[in-house]
């Protein structure tokens, strides 16, 4: 099973909100701290696809959890009918 990935710099849906990297010879490094990029720590890391989670984390590489219910549980109690609703439905209930 596949785990969640960290999200990285040379990533191309990656940006800086502060135009702040550069891609050297020997990594990406930030020039406002003058240190390599560290996504997770920076406030200023974005995602174009809007993927980034918090703890720079992509959210591409996070799978998805659904849950089924049964159609009986969705139903829950009819819904009463005020109004202009009701005078065009009638007494019925809606469920």
């Amino acid at each position: 099973m596949a785990q969640s990935k960290p999200c990285s710099p040379t990533c191309p849906s990656f940006k800086c909100a502060q135009n702040s990297v550069i891609y050297r010879r020997d990594g990406v490094w930030c020039r406002l701290t003058e240190e390599p990029c560290t996504v997770s720590k920076c406030t200023y890391s974005m995602c174009f696809k809007r993927r980034l989670l918090p703890g720079g984390i992509c959210g591409e590489t996070v799978k998805r959890k659904t849950v089924e219910k049964e159609p009986d549980d969705l139903i829950d109690e009819p819904v009463k009918l005020k109004g202009k609703a009701f005078r065009k439905l009638g007494e019925r209930d809606l469920y």
